[in-house]
């Protein structure tokens, strides 16, 4: 099929469309403190199997150089049975905030992610003023599985990651019959899962440090300058009435 000979373009607004920049895409990384990378996950059992897989991640993210904070679902209130400005509300924001990176990591229940987990999830805004708690970040995928191996919440997370504006990483790790893969002390066996879970936080941190610093450029978008610049000759043409 032959490429169209009418390149013109009537319909785009040449003021909002730029070419890619190059400078700022291949910009060298500045940044020389450790990765910051936001934990979540989906259990409050004492012995939760998703919390267990996320504290052997954090392990392994520190041993790469990661600084890891894990979020504590308990005492976050389902949305909108509490204000905004809740403790733990303000908390999990601002961590994400802070964050460059995140996993998730939540059981599978009827097929799905915990309510735990999607609370966290529906608490983090897509913004918030001018500032976007979850856009740009890396995100990195688990799930815990009672009985055989499923795919199905790392499946539905990665729509949720995408939703939110966050660059999902290709790898995921799913541990089927959780229960028989971690020892008395909670700590994970060695196994082939075992070996996923590294490979999964071997990517992310790659991603991350790829990333960072860019990240703001690599989610610009050409719809919202746009709708910017619409909004800015609406807001001038009301004051100059």
């Amino acid at each position: 099929m032959n490429l169209p000979e009418d390149n013109d373009m009537p319909q785009l607004d040449r003021e909002a469309f730029r070419p890619i920049d190059r400078t700022r895409l291949f910009a060298a990384d500045d940044l020389s403190h450790p990765p910051r990378i936001l934990m979540l996950y989906g259990s409050l059992r004492e012995r939760s199997y998703s919390r267990l897989l996320t504290e052997e991640a954090a392990r392994l993210l520190k041993a790469y150089g990661a600084d890891v904070r894990i979020f504590d679902p308990h005492g976050l209130p389902l949305v909108g049975s509490a204000p905004d400005d809740h403790p733990k509300v303000q908390e999990l924001r601002n961590l994400s905030i802070w964050s460059e990176a995140q996993v998730w990591c939540s059981p599978e229940r009827h097929g799905a992610m915990s309510s735990v987990m999607k609370t966290q999830i529906d608490w983090l805004p897509l913004s918030s003023g001018a500032v976007r708690p979850t856009q740009g970040r890396v995100l990195a995928l688990m799930q815990v599985c009672g009985g055989s191996q499923s795919f199905n919440t790392v499946n539905q997370l990665r729509i949720l990651g995408r939703w939110m504006r966050m660059v999902t990483i290709p790898n995921q790790s799913s541990v089927p019959k959780a229960f028989t893969e971690f020892d008395e002390a909670g700590r994970m066996k060695p196994s082939a899962y075992y070996r996923r879970v590294v490979d999964v936080m071997e990517e992310l941190m790659k991603f991350t440090l790829l990333l960072r610093g860019r990240s703001d450029y690599l989610t610009e978008r050409y719809s919202e300058r746009v709708e910017s610049a619409a909004e800015l000759s609406k807001r001038v043409n009301q004051r100059a009435l």
